[in-house]
C-alpha cells in the first residue's frame, strides 16, 4: 500500500507538468500539441523497447490492440481535449475539472470492480469523497473570482474550455480501469513493459495525426509554419521532455502504482496531478494561490489520506452478500 502510493505520488508530480506545456506554447494548435508529445514519446519508446524485446514478444495480437486503444483515447485524445481547455479557458479552470477524477473513478471502480478488488464500502468512502469534492468547489470557486475579475475575459472561450475539459475527464476515467484491467488480468508481467507497449503503439497514431495535420493544414493554406511552427527548438525540446517524462516514466510509475492498490484508492491518488499541476501553474503566474485555494488543497490531501485508512471488503465477501 505503501509502495503503491509512493509511486502514485510520483507519476502525480510528473504528470503535473502536461498542464503547463499549452500554456508555454500558446500560438502552437492543441492538435499539434498532442500529436507531437506522443511522437516524442513513441520515438522515445523505440530504444527501450529493443532492450525489452524479449518480454515484448510474449505478447500476443489483443494486448497489442489494447494497448492501440489505451494510447488512442488515454493518450492522444485525452491531451488533444486537455491542451484544447488550457489554451481556452487557463490552467486552473481545466484542472479543477480534471480534479474531478478521484471521484468519478472511485465511484465507477466501486461499482464496477467490487468483486474483483473488494469493495471500498460507501459508508467509510463518503466522507472521503465529500472531502475531495469541498477542496475542487473551493478552487474552483477562487478560480471564479478570478475570472470575474478580469474586464476582458472570453467567456464563450472559458465555456468552450470547459466542456472540453470535461471530454478529458471522460477519457481518462475510462483508461485507468481499463489498463487496470489488463494489469490485474497480467500480473506476471513488467509494468515497465506495458508502458513501453503502449509508447510503441502510441508511434503509428501519433505519426499518422502529423501527417494528417500537415496534410490539413498545407490544404487549408494556414500560415502556421509546419512541421515545427514558430519556436521549433522549444517546441521539440518541450515534446522531447514531456514524452520522456510525463508519458514514459509517468505511466510506469501509474502502473507500478495500478498493480498494488484496488483501482478505486488509486483513482482518488489521481489527486496528486490535480495538485502539482495547481502548483506549477501558479509559479507560472508568479503568484500564490488565494486562501480558498489554500483550504481547498488542504481538503483534497485531507480526503485522500482518509481513504489511505479504508481497507477494502475482501471479494469473497463481496460474492456471497451478492448472492
Amino acid at each position: 500500500m505503501l509502495l503503491g502510493t509512493l509511486y502514485a505520488l510520483l507519476a502525480g508530480l510528473i504528470w503535473g507538468l502536461v498542464f503547463v506545456g499549452p500554456l508555454l506554447l500558446p500560438e502552437y494548435p492543441a492538435a499539434l500539441q498532442s500529436v507531437g508529445r506522443y511522437l516524442a514519446f513513441g520515438l522515445i519508446a523505440l530504444p527501450l523497447a529493443w532492450l525489452d524485446r524479449k518480454a515484448l514478444r510474449q505478447l500476443g495480437r489483443a494486448d497489442w490492440i489494447e494497448a492501440l486503444k489505451l494510447s488512442l483515447i488515454g493518450n492522444l485524445l485525452y491531451y488533444l481535449c486537455l491542451a484544447s481547455a488550457i489554451q481556452r479557458a487557463g490552467g486552473p479552470l481545466p484542472t479543477m475539472i480534471i480534479g474531478t477524477l478521484p471521484v468519478v473513478i472511485a465511484i465507477s471502480a466501486n461499482l464496477r470492480n467490487a468483486r474483483r478488488d473488494g469493495r471500498l464500502p460507501w459508508a467509510r468512502l463518503a466522507p472521503s469523497l465529500l472531502l475531495i469534492a469541498l477542496g475542487i468547489a473551493c478552487v474552483n470557486r477562487a478560480e471564479l473570482r478570478e475570472l470575474q475579475a478580469q474586464t476582458h475575459a472570453d467567456l464563450r472561450s472559458y465555456a468552450l474550455g470547459g466542456l472540453l475539459a470535461f471530454g478529458a475527464v471522460i477519457c481518462w476515467t475510462w483508461y485507468p480501469l481499463r489498463n487496470a484491467d489488463w494489469l490485474r488480468a497480467h500480473p506476471d508481467r513488467s509494468p515497465r513493459t506495458w508502458a513501453t507497449a503502449q509508447g510503441v503503439a502510441t508511434l503509428p497514431l501519433a505519426l499518422i495525426g502529423y501527417l494528417a495535420l500537415w496534410l490539413y493544414m498545407s490544404a487549408t493554406h494556414s500560415p502556421f509554419p509546419m512541421p515545427f511552427g514558430p519556436r521549433a527548438g522549444y517546441f521539440i525540446a518541450l515534446m522531447a521532455a514531456i514524452g520522456l517524462l510525463a508519458s514514459w516514466v509517468g505511466t510506469l510509475c501509474w502502473n507500478e502504482a495500478s498493480q498494488r492498490l484496488p483501482t478505486a484508492l488509486a483513482g482518488q491518488l489521481i489527486v496528486f496531478e490535480t495538485l502539482f499541476a495547481l502548483t506549477y501553474a501558479f509559479m507560472l503566474r508568479g503568484q500564490a494561490p488565494p486562501t480558498l485555494t489554500f483550504i481547498g488543497i488542504a481538503l483534497l490531501v485531507a480526503g485522500v489520506l482518509w481513504a489511505l485508512r479504508i481497507k477494502p471488503v475482501p471479494p469473497e465477501t463481496v460474492a456471497e452478500r451478492a448472492a
